[in-house]
């Protein structure tokens, strides 16, 4: 069974999904791909409740803690739902320490494949759970924002706020 939440953020609304394993999806509701990443869990075959979810509460208390600028490191256990790679490139993204990027030629080398950047790339779009699992900390070789599936805005907003939280610590 999955258990799902609205989160409020000061970057809009979340959509949070947890499995029997952890959270699988962390998306905002007007993000590019986020109806898509839902129809993805959804073919599982399981039943989405509502019901209240100590673990999706937690994630929510954290979220605030997160964008007061208290808190840099999340506890909410996490359960990657995709392919073998991609949950490669995904536990990569977790080591990107907090307030650090990356570019994807870097994340490309930790990843073992130097000429995957485009795979890598590919890979953080397919990401389910924002925040959490930066994918914003991965750049341009250039410096430069690159995309984002909750936007390069919100991205930016992300990245301001880890630098200046980073300050405090």
């Amino acid at each position: 069974m999955f258990h799902s939440k609205k989160i409020q953020t000061p970057l809009g609304e979340m959509l949070a999904i947890k499995s029997e394993k952890g959270l699988c999806m962390l998306e905002f509701f007007d993000g590019k791909s986020t109806e898509k990443q839902l129809k993805e869990i959804e073919n599982i075959g399981d039943i989405l409740s509502k019901e209240e979810d100590e673990v999706l509460n937690i994630l929510e208390e954290e979220l605030n803690l997160y964008f007061e600028g208290a808190l840099k490191e999340f506890t909410v256990p996490l359960d990657f739902i995709g392919t073998d790679f991609q949950k490669k490139v995904w536990n990569e993204l977790l080591k990107i320490p907090f307030g650090e990027t990356r570019s994807y030629k870097e994340q490309s080398i930790a990843v073992g494949d130097l000429l995957a950047i485009r795979a890598v790339a590919n890979a953080n779009g397919k990401n389910k759970i924002a925040i959490l699992v930066p994918c914003h900390r991965v750049i341009g070789s250039d410096g430069s924002l690159t995309g984002y599936a909750g936007g390069k805005k919100r991205k930016q907003f992300l990245l301001e706020l880890e630098s200046k939280q980073l300050a405090l610590f």
